[in-house]
């Protein structure tokens, strides 16, 4: 009897710490919205920047602690690079556009990603191809741009259609599902390919910025402590990031659209546009195109099929006009690589020009 008084003691008492625990993390939460909605503005801009290093740096310390676990269980490197190190370039976009699904900050979920791509694929490229020539792979005018333009379609047109709900342009739980049912035959297809160009001696890159050689494989404990550390890292940046962009938007006078577009979608995007220009200077972006039009791929399916698969995003019309741009642009980019296979100097000039004509027209609008 004293045995079962301990352990239904213990059982209830249990309960009752697990429920203040909970209360007590929304209470925080609440806690640092309200300071950030009554802090100085430039407090909130550096809890922005907080914000964007803590998704970075967290996103960076889960692959690092997932590709040790997959290559101390003998995972293949080049599977590594095109699953866990390819998804862990867009952690930063998915935890900013999950949280704001969430919190129901729609335009947000949808202009960061969509704001993520015009960056990636016009700003970023542009750059590197100014600095230096950038040669174009095959495969990726074949398969990847035509596809990553598919993608963009499938969003303007599910968005529109609003398959399964009645509320208007929404993306769904259904279509969520779709874009990630899409996201894992993309992942299995690269797979494929790549395994089938090693087995015929041809030389596979998944990532310029991934080598397997220098791949840190540490104890199963570091890397449980690596998983942990990034995936909370980047849930608080993801907080940060949404709160202190709509505090800024409010105080500005700017629409959240307008401030995922541009602040939030940069500032993911920051990590590329860095380590691409890195790459130029040294006469080493032959990726790059591929490397900007995958993320591209992955910010579709896999950061907006999470985020609308667990809450739906409505779209503003905005929205739809900046998807048929990302559309535009993805042409413009398809016609430029497909021309002798690379991106020129007059190209990038032109594609940088054209980023910064679009960033002056959503200002504007």
């Amino acid at each position: 009897m004293r045995l079962m008084y301990v352990f239904f003691s213990v059982r209830i008492h249990g309960s009752f710490l697990f429920v203040n625990n909970v209360s007590c993390g929304i209470k925080k939460e609440e806690m640092m919205g309200d300071f950030i909605n009554s802090a100085p503005l430039f407090v909130v801009i550096l809890l922005l920047v907080v914000g964007f290093a803590l998704l970075v740096k967290g996103a960076d310390f889960f692959v690092e602690g997932s590709s040790s676990v997959a290559k101390k269980l003998a995972v293949p490197s080049i599977i590594i690079g095109l699953t866990i190190v390819a998804m862990g370039t867009s952690l930063p976009e998915t935890a900013v556009s999950v949280t704001a699904s969430l919190v129901d900050n729609n335009t947000l979920a949808i202009s960061n990603v969509v704001g993520s791509n015009i960056f990636n694929l016009m700003f970023v490229i542009g750059v590197c191809s100014i600095l230096s020539t950038i040669y174009v792979q095959r495969e990726t005018v074949t398969r990847d741009i035509p596809f990553s333009i598919i993608c963009a379609l499938l969003l303007l047109g599910l968005g529109m259609i609003a398959v399964g709900d009645a509320t208007g342009m929404t993306l769904g739980h259904f279509d969520g599902i779709l874009f990630l049912i899409l996201f894992a035959g993309y992942i299995g297809l690269m797979i494929k390919s790549a395994m089938k160009a090693r087995a015929e001696g041809k030389e596979v890159e998944a990532n310029d910025e991934f080598d397997a050689e220098e791949l840190k494989v540490m104890s199963y404990p570091k890397s449980i402590i690596y998983i942990v550390g990034g995936a909370i890292a980047i849930a608080i940046g993801g907080d940060l990031t949404v709160d202190t962009a709509s505090r800024i938007a409010i105080d500005l006078g700017m629409s959240q659209t307008l401030v995922g577009l541009t602040i939030v979608s940069i500032g993911t995007s920051l990590p590329e546009l860095v380590t691409s220009v890195v790459a130029a200077r040294k006469n080493e972006v032959d990726m790059a195109v591929g490397n900007a039009v995958g993320s591209n791929i992955f910010n579709i399916l896999m950061v907006l099929g999470i985020a609308s698969a667990i809450n739906p995003v409505s779209l503003i019309r905005e929205n739809v006009i900046d998807i048929i741009i990302l559309v535009a642009f993805s042409v413009v980019v398809w016609i430029f690589a497909a021309t002798k296979k690379k991106i020129s100097r007059k190209e990038g000039i032109a594609m940088v020009a054209m980023y910064l004509v679009y960033a002056v027209y959503i200002i504007l609008r």
